[in-house]
Parts: structure tokens; sequence; C-alpha cells
């Protein structure tokens, strides 16, 4: 198999690149420029690789939730290289991502809460489970106040810049966070991951349903008390 998955949902702008066994990455922390920084990593990756766009068998982002301009950029890169090249599309959820990535790191959990930031005084949450070697969603996707989650996650750990942004969320969750896990971002190696059974299993979107997930449906103001 041969695909590529990019992700700019968060500060992370990340993209990869596996050919068969092969597993190519680049990533940057940044808080800003992912648009100059993303474009330049797909092309180096498929240099090193010596492939052409059109060689992949299907191109995989992280389609959100996350920053509405990272998630808007991953979207918007992913049509445009699919519809120039001729591919399918893989959309996978960027908190399902965190759950991947928090699941290879240790494999005696089975069950993780993510919360990502999602500013303005709230999180992104869902609530994930491993089934084999994949995170699997046990929960919506949701965003609200770091309050309005309940205490029922108790026995799960939790992974996500949502512990770091709000310290008391860990406590009134009732979840464990393992060192570490509070600063865990999602990166285009777990969209990989997650893209694979789906383009195996033939499960392709079309280019123009490559579409963001915003999961919080407006900005424009801060959110009611």
């Amino acid at each position: 198999m041969r695909l590529l998955a990019l992700d700019t949902a968060t500060e992370n702008c990340s993209a990869a690149l596996q050919i068969g066994e092969q597993l190519l990455e680049r990533q940057l922390e940044t808080p800003r420029g992912h648009a100059e920084h993303l474009l330049p990593m797909i092309d180096a990756l498929l240099v090193e690789a010596g492939l052409s766009l059109g060689a992949l068998d299907a191109l995989a982002f992280g389609r959100g939730p996350g920053s509405f301009t990272g998630v808007r950029l991953a979207a918007s890169v992913a049509q445009g290289l699919a519809f120039g090249a001729g591919l399918g599309v893989v959309a996978v959820s960027d908190l399902r991502a965190v759950a991947q990535r928090a699941l290879g790191l240790e494999h005696s959990v089975e069950r993780v809460l993510v919360c990502n930031d999602a500013r303005m005084g709230e999180v992104y949450w869902a609530l994930y489970a491993r089934q084999g070697a994949l995170a699997e969603p046990e929960s919506p996707e949701r965003v609200g106040a770091p309050g309005a989650l309940g205490s029922e996650w108790r026995g799960a750990c939790g992974a996500g810049r949502g512990f770091t942004a709000y310290p008391q969320l860990a406590a009134h969750t009732g979840v464990t966070v393992p060192a570490g896990w509070e600063q865990l971002l999602p990166s285009a190696r777990e969209v990989l991951q997650l893209a694979v059974p789906e383009v195996r299993a033939g499960r392709l979107l079309a280019p123009e349903e490559a579409v963001p997930v915003y999961v919080r449906d407006t900005v424009a103001q801060p959110p009611a008390p």
C-alpha cells in the first residue's frame, strides 16, 4: 500500500507516507505558518520515496476537530491533491488520532479519554477503547466547558492538551493521565494508521467529500455562561 497522510488541526503540522512496510514522516510543532510548511513536507516525502502523487493508492487527512484554520487547511490541501491525482480520500478524527497515539505508547491501557484544548474556555473530547490495534470510539465527539464532563470515565486514562490547559480536568473526570500524555497532539502517523483499514476495505471518499469536522458550530463569540 502507498498512502499519504497529513494533519494540521493543532500546533503539530505533519505529513507521513507509507510504502509497503516503510514509513516516512515529517513534522513540526509551531503555533502558526502550517500553510508554509505542509506542501514542502509532502514534496520532500515523495522525493525521498521516489514517487509521484499519482502513484499513491489514497490520501488521508486529519479532519478535526481542532483549529478552524488548521482543519480547513488540511481539508483543502487533501481535496486539491486528490482532485489533481485522481485519488480517493480518508477523513480521520484528530481526537481518535490522539487516542491511537496514546494506546501505542502503553499497551496495557484499554480506554482513553481524549481532551484537546478548544480555546474559549472549552475542550474537545471523546472516549476511545482499544479494539485490536486500533482506537475505536465509545462516545460521540463533543465540545464543552471542562466542568461539563462527568466522572463516569473512572478507570480510563486521559490524553491530550486539554489536560494541560485545564489542570483540574483529570481530578474532575477521575481519569489517570500518564506522564507526558497531557502533551500529546495528533500527527499524520496516527492518521495514516487509522486510515489503512479504510483503504483496504475500499471505504474512500471522493475529493469533494473531504470536508472538515468542526464540532463547534461558531467561533464568532465566546460561549454563553
